[in-house]
């Protein structure tokens, strides 16, 4: 069964004058010249993704698609009518957008967070912007301090909606967040918390004992890369250490901390210098 939307295995059995002809043994697929590879032989198997043409053909393509069916995706917007909007897949498809699925009107050089499905009337592929409707909700397998995928999607009062692996959403608080975040960005995140109702909490920097020990190797190679010294310290603003070490002044503090307990670094009110041990020492 040929998956609209996606990327299929199929096999070349002729040519025509539209293009090479696919099939998974059952539906017969057009593959332009254009986009065939030259040394293509009769029996051979290729990797494509398969859409519905305007005129109802389906059709393949070797490009690479920005996105596929049952993802979210950062499209813009490359025409409207009255019916709804089209946004760029990168291929030379356009993906539709009805009105009706418009959080927002769309304007044509403007880029949305959408998620693409198949429309049932049709098997076309269409997309979203109301994003609730497709995000899941009842349950999740995450647990706090997993590692995962963000795409922000919106901003509100208390902090930057994402969606958590192509699957769920969340929120990174603005007091946690030290750089300007805006719809379409992909960030490394961490489950911060789980509360009731399965909201998620979320943040950008590690969680829990795991955070220290890997901000304190990163801290060291830091000061041995700058010389033994970062200007950085107690009385340092959250902006001016985010800008540089991209963590939390939280964060800094406990990792600094930590390593002044081993006795490897001083710090002052502006600086964290490295301690530099008697040489019979470190031979030691």
């Amino acid at each position: 069964m040929i998956d609209i939307g996606k990327y299929n295995e199929l096999r070349f059995i002729k040519k025509t004058n539209a293009g090479l002809i696919l099939t998974d043994g059952e539906k017969e697929v057009v593959l332009p010249y254009q986009h065939a590879p030259q040394d293509i032989e009769l029996g051979d198997n290729l990797h494509v993704f398969v859409y519905i043409h305007s005129d109802g053909r389906l059709m393949a393509t070797t490009e690479t698609p920005l996105a596929m069916v049952d993802e979210f995706a950062f499209l813009e917007v490359v025409d409207t009518n009255e019916q709804g909007a089209f946004l760029d897949m990168g291929i030379g498809k356009d993906v539709f957008v009805p009105e009706r699925e418009q959080k927002r009107p769309m304007k044509i050089g403007q880029k949305y967070v959408v998620f693409l499905y198949t429309d049932e009337r049709n098997e076309r592929i269409t997309a979203s912007s109301r994003l609730t409707d497709f995000i899941d909700q009842d349950s999740h397998d995450l647990e706090e301090g997993d590692e995962v995928s963000l795409l922000i999607f919106d901003e509100s009062d208390l902090g930057y909606s994402a969606i958590i692996n192509q699957q769920y959403a969340g929120l990174l608080y603005h007091n946690e967040v030290f750089e300007d975040l805006q719809p379409g960005d992909v960030r490394r995140g961490f489950v911060k918390k789980i509360r009731e109702e399965n909201k998620i909490d979320l943040s950008l920097q590690v969680i829990g004992f795991r955070h220290i020990l890997d901000l304190k190797d990163s801290l060291m190679i830091e000061l041995q890369e700058n010389g033994g010294i970062i200007n950085l310290g107690d009385k340092s603003s959250p902006e001016d250490i985010y800008n540089q070490l991209k963590i939390s002044k939280k964060a800094f503090k406990k990792a600094i901390g930590s390593l002044y307990k081993e006795r490897l670094v001083v710090v002052s009110d502006d600086s964290v210098k490295l301690v530099i041990k008697p040489a019979d020492e470190t031979a030691g």
